[in-house]
């Protein structure tokens, strides 16, 4: 296949004709979903200081871009996995990579070990080893994969419709 990547993002209302000038019939409005693919990339210490760090960033930003997903789980599974790339860093630094496009919120954590994980399914009152079987249970999906300097784990949440319009009337 060989299609070029636009050098910009296009939007939906590119896509779409506009309304008849500008005092048209219908007033813009900003769309449920967002169009374009969003992505930020924050490195962090290898510290336990910065699972709070990791936790913030991705708060700011589900709250910057609007995504209509569960807050609280994406910072809980968030933390989940950059407390899992503290403790096997080989390194000084990790990177979470925050993503937002095709309906989902999609969320990296890149360390330097080459230690692929491995969900377990402990006793009710083990302290560790079972935040990959929370990150199972509360995500969209999981999972993996190589990278260059060692891996990446990740979670994907899926937009939740109902979520955006709850939001916006909870304030009145």
């Amino acid at each position: 296949m060989n299609t070029m990547a636009p050098t910009r993002p296009i939007t939906l209302h590119q896509l779409t004709p506009s309304p008849a000038g500008p005092t048209g019939p219908c007033a813009p409005q900003k769309p449920l979903r967002p169009t374009v693919l969003q992505k930020r990339r924050v490195t962090l210490a290898a510290e336990p200081a910065s699972v709070g760090v990791a936790r913030g960033q991705v708060k700011a930003t589900i709250q910057a871009w609007e995504i209509p997903v569960d807050e609280s789980i994406a910072v809980l599974l968030t933390s989940e996995l950059v407390t899992n790339a503290i403790r096997h860093e080989q390194g000084d630094t990790i990177t979470v990579v925050i993503t937002c496009a095709y309906g989902q919120l999609h969320v990296d954590v890149h360390d330097t070990s080459c230690t692929l994980p491995v969900p377990m399914d402990g006793p009710p009152d083990a302290e560790t080893g079972r935040g990959l079987v929370l990150v199972a249970s509360l995500c969209s999906s999981w999972g993996y994969y190589r990278t260059q300097t060692g891996k990446a784990v990740y979670f994907t949440l899926a937009f939740q419709d109902g979520l955006a319009e709850e939001a916006g009337s909870s304030g009145e």
